[in-house]
């Protein structure tokens, strides 16, 4: 009703480029990939359109190849957080007084920009930083993101239509969807650019400010994408860009009485905590926030007797080591039937055994580095704890070695116990865990998988046994936010699965659909009535 039409058409997804040899993507791929390494960043705050340096700097490291830095980044503390929100407070009117179609136009620029001019650069400095092969680079820095820009503007449009009945009784009724009061604070993870590109943009299209807080280990990237947005035409102070460590940003960012929303992709750890902060200043904030968040994810296979083999063994090794597990949808856990197991285990071992680790430069490199130091410490705690344990048998893999770069080798256990530390804890890492459970007993399997785990992000059963899937269907109800069928259980495609998890796993506000939208609005009803009655009294008071 009171917001400016527009014809945004209904977006197709982004195609992927193969990287095939002897291809022009490829080539310039790997020319934006030389030209790169050969530089070295100095990555600012970006605060109301102004580039600012503390002095107080991290490295931009590549995993795959600890010692060789590809720049550094300032970080933000108290003085910055402060000075981000009263940017965006400075920008706010007349952001949230732009037509929706001109925000839009924002934002199909940037998709526009990373689809053409930037889509080597980007992924580029997805694959050097973040250490992820080209393909994974592809669907996520440049695919995903790109989608998540134009399904999102679309999104907002179809939002905008829906009003409420037009009155015959001379009334005119509307909603307008107002942003929030305030600024949303967007914390991102290292994983996916996509997220990072997505957290902070989509509560900014519908109008809001944003203070967006990028992991230290993926700020490469992110600024990448900050310096797409700013050419696309996005006014200063809409988003700022405030990297730095959690409590330097996120204590002052959470204590200001102007804080109205989170959105973030991380751990469930630092997300119960901030949510537990946020409770206790409930009453000094101008308005309720609103809290959004994708967190951990134990995610999982259930297979039948009836899987088919060959497409059961392929969605293992997709699902638990593409991008070395470092996903919050990967494959972690899998309940396999015995008959199964018997036929797949030795082609498994052996496909496995055939996997390329190694730089992401080199294209026949399946699997990469793991993020950092820390994550290579933990993952090998893991390792050796399993090679120890009566409980569990390393059947593949297990190999750790950081010399050059945080190298894991992809790692198969086999345990008695389902209940074994990992089949229960969240590792992000290329380790993947396998009970086997006897064929008559899938019923009982299916409780297991449901009761196991305080996650409920995604999973996935494999059966032609169609009475099977009904089953599992039902029984694993509560156990993921994304369940597939006879696929593996990671690679949702915005517009088409929209992604989030309930229990442990997030609030299942579902990114890449009209749903994550709705959390950045808050909705005025405006009647607007012709002829006001004259008298106050009813015709069945005569």
């Amino acid at each position: 009703m009171y917001n400016t039409v527009s014809n945004i058409p209904k977006p197709v997804n982004e195609p992927i480029f193969s990287y095939a040899p002897n291809t022009t993507p490829r080539r310039l791929l790997q020319e934006a990939l030389q030209q790169l390494e050969g530089e070295t960043l100095d990555i600012p705050l970006i605060i109301g359109g102004r580039e600012i340096r503390t002095g107080k700097t991290g490295s931009c490291i590549q995993p795959h190849a600890h010692s060789r830095s590809l720049g550094q980044f300032h970080k933000a503390g108290p003085k910055e957080v402060h000075l981000a929100i009263e940017a965006s407070q400075k920008a706010k009117k007349d952001w949230e007084n732009l037509s929706f179609p001109q925000r839009a136009s924002i934002f199909l620029k940037a998709a526009d920009l990373l689809s053409s001019t930037y889509r080597y650069w980007v992924n580029a400095a997805a694959m050097l930083n973040l250490s992820k092969n080209v393909f994974q680079a592809e669907i996520d820095s440049a695919c995903e993101l790109i989608d998540f820009w134009r399904f999102n503007a679309w999104y907002m449009q179809e939002l905008y239509k829906d009003q409420p009945l037009y009155s015959t009784g001379g009334t005119l009724n509307g909603v307008e969807y107002r942003p929030l009061e305030g600024f949303v604070f967007a914390v991102t993870p290292f994983n996916f650019v996509s997220i990072g590109g997505n957290l902070c943009t989509a509560p900014a299209m519908l109008g809001n400010t944003v203070l967006w807080k990028p992991a230290s280990t993926a700020v490469y990237p992110a600024y990448w994408v900050m310096k797409i947005l700013q050419e696309a035409g996005l006014p200063d102070g809409v988003i700022n860009f405030v990297p730095g460590a959690g409590a330097d940003v996120g204590d002052p960012a959470l204590a200001s009485p102007l804080f109205a929303g989170l959105h973030f992709t991380g751990s469930t750890e630092v997300f119960q905590s901030m949510w537990k902060t946020i409770g206790g200043r409930i009453a000094d904030y101008k308005s309720y926030p609103r809290v959004v968040g994708e967190t951990g994810g134990k995610d999982f296979m259930v297979a039948h007797a009836s899987a088919d083999p060959e497409a059961t063994i392929a969605a293992i090794i997709r699902g638990a080591y593409e991008y070395q597990g470092q996903k919050c949808s990967a494959l972690s856990r899998m309940y396999i039937a015995k008959s199964l197991w018997k036929t797949i285990k030795e082609p498994l071992i052996e496909q496995i055994q055939s996997i390329r680790i190694g730089p992401p430069q080199e294209f026949g490199h399946f699997m990469n580095a793991v993020i950092d130091k820390a994550s290579f410490t933990n993952t090998q705690g893991y390792i050796d704890r399993a090679a120890a344990s009566p409980s569990a048998r390393i059947l593949v893999g297990g190999g750790c070695d950081d010399r050059t770069g945080y190298f894991i080798e992809p790692t198969l256990i086999e345990t008695d116990d389902p209940h074994y530390e990992t089949m229960e804890q969240e590792l992000f890492a290329p380790v993947l865990t396998a009970y086997i459970y006897d064929d008559a007993d899938y019923d009982a399997a299916l409780r297991l998988c449901d009761q196991t785990s305080p996650y409920g992000l995604t999973g996935c059963v494999f059966a032609r046994d169609r009475y099977a899937i009904a089953q599992a269907l039902e029984a694993l109800r509560h156990s993921a936010g994304n369940f597939y069928i006879n696929d593996k259980p990671t690679g949702a495609v915005v517009g088409q699965q929209p992604f989030g998890g309930g229990r442990g796993s997030g609030t299942n506000d579902k990114a890449g659909s009209m749903l994550n939208l709705l959390r950045w609005v808050s909705v005025r009803t405006i009647k607007e009535t012709f002829t006001p009655p004259s008298d106050y009294r009813y015709p069945f008071m005569d």
